[in-house]
């Protein structure tokens, strides 16, 4: 099991966002710190990192894994429009 951190960026998304999407978004935040790696998880290939990004919906999830640490940051949360 990962432990989940969260950025900044990402943090201020969750605050303003609607009730149905925050427990959406928290739902699948759960289900990655089980598998980091879901079948609908991909690279994010303009970013120097590796980071992943999954969908919820129309907004997008992007994040870090450190597995020496065995954490996950979540780094951003947004509308697909925005998020790249």
């Amino acid at each position: 099991m990962f432990k989940i951190f969260l950025g900044p960026p990402s943090e201020r998304f969750l605050k303003k966002c609607e009730k149905g999407i925050y427990a959406r978004i928290i739902e699948k935040i759960k289900q990655l710190a089980a598998n980091p790696f879901p079948p609908d998880s991909k690279r994010v290939v303009a970013r120097q990192e590796k980071v992943f990004r999954v969908r919820v919906g129309s907004y997008r999830i992007q994040y870090l894994v450190y597995y020496s640490k065995n954490e996950i940051l979540i780094s951003d949360i947004d509308k697909r429009s925005r998020a790249y």
